[in-house]
């Protein structure tokens, strides 16, 4: 039977580690009858995390966990997120946000691939047979923190209390404190398109210098799309955690884009103004090179939720 569990004074998951050379992002649909199984992984995810990385102390191994709207009330009793709903499909004029299934979200980071491989095969391995895996993306930092496409990536993050707060659920979840809310989808460049762009034109399209990050004034860029106020005409932001994956040999070049955010509106915001267009400005250039094919919304409960998950036996 799903498990009820309040928070307080909670702990979050390690949604602000700083990024890593090496991520792993796996979702996952539950199987009927998978529940027991996905309630015991989650609740034993952190000293999972500890085994698997102990050998390893610099390896700076970690999980980060979030559970989909579907799967919420089938793993858990009493209230929801007040803001977990499924990931809401965009269709432009030229353009597609696409929603796709996924009940569990698993974000691992470590500085060596080993340990995310070790850490990934022994999830799957307690999920066998209770869940079907929708994306696996290896993912890696390329040279100075850029994407696939050349430019750097991650500028704008904030860093340090800034993140926190904007990361971070607070006093508006009284149930689900030290939460986040992660808004994640897998783009695919195309590369040959953009590389047969000059580099002007590239950097008009992000609405960055190429060579040294410094921020253009390109109206409708990038950028400038994806820069959201709120009604005292700050700006809106998110912890994001996009990293590049390819496979050369089979011509896939992409960006696994994760936006972790105290409340799901900014980082949907952002997606509308790139799909569907702002007030002032066309959908977001990007899009004609980059065609988001996966989209999904999780909650990511605090690591004290998900300590306080009761065996099955408990559960009786």
């Amino acid at each position: 039977m799903p498990s009820s569990i309040r928070s307080a004074g909670a702990l979050p998951q390690p949604v602000l580690s700083p990024q890593a050379p090496v991520a792993v992002f796996l979702v996952v649909t539950i199987e009927p009858g998978g529940e027991p199984a996905v309630r015991d992984l989650l609740a034993g995810l952190a000293g999972l995390v500890r085994a698997v990385g102990f050998p390893s102390p610099d390896g700076g191994l970690c999980c980060v966990a979030g559970v989909g709207s579907a799967a919420w009330d089938r793993l858990f009793e009493g209230p929801r997120p007040g803001r977990l709903r499924p990931f809401q499909e965009l269709a432009g004029p030229r353009h597609r946000a696409v929603a796709t299934p996924g009940d569990l979200l698993f974000h691992i980071r470590a500085a060596r691939p080993d340990l995310c491989f070790a850490l990934s095969a022994e999830i799957m391995k307690r999920l066998r047979g209770a869940v079907t895996v929708q994306d696996e993306v290896q993912a890696f930092a390329y040279f100075d923190s850029r994407n696939l496409l050349g430019f750097v990536d991650g500028t704008e993050n904030p860093v340090g209390p800034a993140a926190a707060e904007v990361a971070i659920t607070g006093d508006e979840e009284p149930a689900f404190q030290a939460g986040s809310y992660a808004l994640v989808q897998k783009y695919v460049h195309d590369v040959d398109a953009w590389e047969a762009l000059a580099v002007e034109a590239q950097e008009k399209v992000i609405g960055r210098s190429k060579l040294t990050n410094i921020e253009l004034d390109v109206p409708g860029s990038h950028i400038d799309v994806n820069t959201v106020t709120g009604p005292d005409g700050e700006e809106l932001e998110v912890l994001r955690g996009a990293m590049p994956f390819g496979r050369p040999g089979h011509g896939e070049f992409g960006t696994y884009f994760i936006a972790y955010a105290r409340t799901p509106e900014i980082p949907e915001a952002m997606l509308r103004n790139m799909f569907l267009g702002g007030p002032e400005s066309g959908p977001d250039p990007i899009l004609d090179y980059s065609q988001a094919v996966t989209g999904t919304l999780f909650f990511v409960p605090s690591a004290t939720f998900l300590e306080a998950i009761p065996a099955e036996d408990d559960t009786d």
